[in-house]
């Protein structure tokens, strides 16, 4: 992660109902990005069009509650895609590249993300690639309890490859 590319993803904004998944663009969103969870996503000219995230900060607080970062075998990962390639059929080679690259550098039998239970079309994508729902859960969004789903990915060794 850069400076510059940390201080522009602070500042995407996603259109309702999406909303939630942007951030203020303040010193604090970019601070967060800059903390090493963070992975540039790039495409092939090497223009930014999102970001992969792991460990804490791929967490959503009320997940905690639920049991579901308690596998030491499962990596966290969240993911990030330009609101401007949203919606366009970009998402799930976003998800499989995303995946390559965290199973590439990481030791990890399973991957596991958090999506809110509304978002029907990330959904679609992350099951098409293989995620598999799991247990659903409440959290507060910016003052708003907001259910979320955990789906979770088997790394098999073609994965790995």
């Amino acid at each position: 992660m850069t400076l510059e590319a940390a201080s522009r993803i602070s500042r995407w904004a996603y259109p309702e109902p999406y909303a939630m998944y942007g951030m203020d663009g303040e010193a604090g969103s970019v601070l967060e990005l800059m903390n090493g969870d963070y992975e540039l996503a790039v495409d092939q000219r090497g223009e930014l069009i999102g970001f992969i995230c792991t460990k804490n900060s791929a967490r959503v607080p009320g997940g905690y509650a639920v049991g579901i970062y308690e596998d030491p075998g499962c990596v966290d990962l969240g993911l990030g895609l330009d609101p401007g390639f949203t919606g366009r059929g970009l998402g799930s080679e976003f998800v499989i590249e995303s995946v390559r690259y965290v199973v590439k550098h990481s030791d990890v039998q399973q991957l596991q993300l958090v999506v809110a239970s509304f978002n029907k079309r990330a959904i679609k994508v992350y099951t098409r690639v293989g995620f598999k729902a799991g247990i659903r859960f409440q959290s507060s969004v910016s003052g708003n309890e907001i259910e979320f789903m955990s789906m979770r990915l088997t790394v098999r060794a073609v994965d790995r490859e």
